[in-house]
């Protein structure tokens, strides 16, 4: 499951920054420049990712083998990089309140029924020709304000 899907990650610019049980962390840098093509990437990746997963889930169901339910959320904003720990133990990573709504938007993708959920402001900045779905207003937990999130 990783092979189908960090293979769209890398090929689309990303970085896996940590693996997270059955799923991972990654990000998309916007260190210059516009953030349109950064997040156009980051959707054509998550698309790419859910047919990666599909295709295998249909492989693995065909001989018999369990299969992998995946969500995917998408957001953008600033974060704090770098290591981070303790003076026996540190972790390159990323930290902030946008990683923790993107966390909070994941965990929205099986109330909602979705697979791949965007905040507003990752949403807001793709390129016109996107066709997104609202989901609505979501309260998030432990974040101050309500998010409309969006699907494809």
């Amino acid at each position: 499951y990783f092979d189908a899907m960090v293979g769209p990650v890398l090929s689309a610019g990303g970085q896996v920054l940590k693996y997270l049980g059955d799923g991972f962390l990654a990000v998309f840098g916007v260190a210059t420049g516009s953030e349109i093509p950064v997040c156009a990437r980051g959707l054509d990746a998550a698309r790419a990712i859910l047919d990666n997963v599909r295709k295998l889930n249909v492989e693995r169901s065909d001989a018999g083998l369990p299969v992998m339910e995946l969500d995917i959320a998408l957001h953008l904003g600033d974060v704090l990089y770098g290591n981070v720990g303790s003076a026996n133990r540190l972790d390159f990573t990323v930290i902030g309140p946008v990683v923790n709504e993107a966390s909070r938007i994941e965990v929205m993708c099986k109330r909602l029924g979705k697979t791949l959920l965007m905040s507003d402001k990752f949403v807001r900045v793709l390129p016109e020709t996107t066709s997104v779905i609202s989901m609505g207003r979501h309260r998030l937990r432990g974040v101050k304000r309500e998010q409309e999130l969006f699907s494809v």
